[in-house]
């Protein structure tokens, strides 16, 4: 089967040195710890332990052999959105890490694309950099899920997603900055806890809000992780709807109808969440996607989707390539590019 992964990310080994080159503290930089292991880092507080597969574009290429994945799309890891610094901060961490993904991308002998990132808090800004990102080779855009408290159901939030219909740029929409901090500060519950609920709220958001009749149906819009807890919570939500109309206020359709209009990856890690995430979102709106190299990521890429005994040989084959609809990944011996399905909907 071909198998595209939606859904890695990456880190560039190096990267300037931002609290200089801004002259504020606590930006990101990676501590390199030995040739294979590193240290993400906030300021002087340790992030994420990472490894080489993260910046060495062969390690990457090595691992996907190993797991059968012929395709990558990657992005960046969202503690480099730079939302919260100034706008024109935010942009020039955009174009700084959107040109080094295409220096990485170029590495792989095309099988590795990238997904840009935009300084969401300017949306003007946004615009102009996912033009220019799509022209230099990007495929798409990755965003976070909120800006600050404003989130997808926001105006400026809305009129980004509008312009990446208008030229057909697919949106991956990635959970940061979680709620709830103050008492998800043990066991990694804002990465268990919160970001689940994190992305639920977001597509509640664009569902509950009235967003999705003002967007066009030719927006392509994916949510990580599976959606986070919007499948599982589902009925609780249509139950609400049918019940209270404060719910139901800018809705005019029940919400489990809203599922044609986005997809969601596969990254669930459990057979009868996967098994569920088919039947609620439908076999043609669940991508492969792994979360790859990161600790949560799938540690054998497909193994979940390629082993599952619920899952038929058809929906296998479409979530584990055919649903990519829209990305046009070039091969290094051909001119005209090959175009895959990416963020299909159907």
């Amino acid at each position: 089967m071909e198998t595209i992964d939606i859904h890695s990310h990456f880190l560039p080994e190096p990267w300037p040195d931002l609290a200089t080159r801004f002259g504020s503290p606590d930006w990101p930089w990676l501590k390199r710890l030995d040739h294979d292991r590193g240290m993400l880092m906030l300021g002087e507080r340790e992030y994420r332990p990472v490894y080489s597969a993260c910046w060495d574009i062969s390690k990457r290429l090595e691992e996907m052999d190993r797991d059968g994945v012929h395709h990558q799309i990657m992005c960046v890891t969202p503690l480099l959105f730079a939302y919260q610094r100034t706008s024109s901060e935010a942009e020039d961490c955009a174009r700084l890490f959107n040109d080094v993904a295409l220096e990485m991308c170029a590495q792989s002998n095309g099988r590795i694309s990238a997904l840009a990132q935009v300084p969401l808090q300017d949306i003007d800004a946004s615009c102009r950099e996912i033009e220019r990102a799509i022209a230099q080779g990007h495929l798409g855009v990755q965003i976070g899920n909120h800006v600050a408290d404003r989130d997808l159901d926001d105006e400026g939030l809305i009129t980004f997603l509008q312009h990446c219909a208008s030229i057909d740029a697919p949106v991956l929409v990635h959970p940061w900055d979680m709620l709830g901090r103050e008492r998800m500060d043990r066991y990694m519950m804002q990465w268990l806890v919160a970001m689940p609920a994190e992305t639920q709220l977001s597509i509640l958001y664009l569902i509950l809000s009235g967003a999705f009749e003002r967007l066009p149906e030719s927006l392509r819009i994916c949510f990580a992780h599976g959606g986070g807890s919007f499948v599982f919570l589902l009925g609780r939500v249509d139950n609400a709807w049918r019940q209270r109309d404060i719910v139901r206020e800018q809705c005019p359709s029940v919400p489990s109808s809203y599922v044609s209009r986005f997809s969601v990856d596969s990254a669930v890690f459990d057979e009868a969440a996967l098994r569920l995430l088919i039947d609620v979102m439908g076999e043609d709106r669940v991508m492969f996607g792994t979360d790859y190299p990161f600790p949560l990521g799938e540690q054998k890429m497909g193994a979940l989707v390629r082993s599952a005994k619920s899952i038929s040989h058809d929906e296998k084959s479409k979530i584990l390539g055919l649903n990519l609809s829209l990305i046009h990944i070039s091969e290094p011996t051909r001119r005209t590019p090959i175009s895959y399905a990416v963020f299909c909907l159907k």
